[in-house]
């Protein structure tokens, strides 16, 4: 059974698993989402990438990302496929994103994260090679086949970034959907510039120095929202009794 398109007025604040646990959280939030609504107004954004922008600019209260977000063409539904597909690991460049991560959001798909940021054998790579630590944890991920089909999270290192594209050119790496946001001023701008030039992957970049952890967690959310929204529009239909 094909998949039905999320129709341009769901309602992604309406889940379960992906929502606030009470109803003051509830109130709170979608309150926040009607004002960032409101104030942003008309926008570029389509109705499966504006949930992902509005939740970003819910967690900085940045309206900037509203026009320094930009996505590949297939990045909202990448994402969602590869949730859907369960079981799909996360790979971030630090322990921030893993952590910032919802566990019973994570749960509900049957998804894992992964960083090797402070490994051993990570570091002493990198001090043996002369690179960071974030390029030696993305080889690692990818020595560990754990690249390929994943969600992959960059909100710290703009070298995770720069080599993942690198894995991605010269070494055939293929991730679900790359969600690339280092904060920086250190090739920051211009490792997201440089995922953005890539066909082979989907991604969902922010321009300029502007990013950090806190906003990938967001995206991820957000892709997990529209995921559960997705999943019950198809289960919906199931149940619904077929029309003579």
């Amino acid at each position: 059974m094909s998949t039905p398109a999320l129709p341009a007025a769901v309602d992604t604040a309406a889940n379960t698993v992906t929502e606030q646990l009470t109803a003051a959280g509830r109130a709170i939030e979608h309150d926040s989402f009607a004002v960032i609504d409101r104030e942003v107004g008309p926008h570029r954004y389509d109705a499966g990438q504006w949930p992902v922008v509005r939740r970003m600019i819910h967690a900085n209260a940045d309206f900037d990302f509203n026009g320094l977000t930009d996505f590949h063409p297939q990045a909202v539904e990448a994402g969602i496929a590869a949730i859907l597909r369960r079981g799909t690991p996360v790979v971030a460049d630090v322990e921030m994103i893993c952590v910032g991560l919802s566990a019973p959001r994570l749960a509900h798909f049957g998804m894992s994260t992964h960083q090797y940021i402070s490994d051993a054998d990570v570091i002493a790579d990198a001090r043996a090679q002369d690179t960071t630590r974030a390029v030696q944890a993305m080889r690692k991920a990818h020595r560990l086949g754990r690249l390929d089909g994943a969600i992959v999270g960059i909100g710290n290192a703009p070298t995770a970034l720069i080599e993942l594209v690198r894995l991605i050119r010269e070494e055939g790496a293929r991730p679900a959907l790359v969600v690339g946001m280092p904060v920086g001023f250190v090739s920051a701008a211009e490792s997201k510039d440089l995922m953005a030039e890539v066909a082979e992957v989907p991604w969902i970049v922010i321009r300029g120095r502007k990013g950090g952890s806190t906003l990938v967690v967001a995206a991820i959310h957000a892709l997990l929202g529209l995921a559960e929204a997705r999943e019950k529009q198809v289960e919906a239909a199931v149940r619904e009794p077929a029309r003579p």
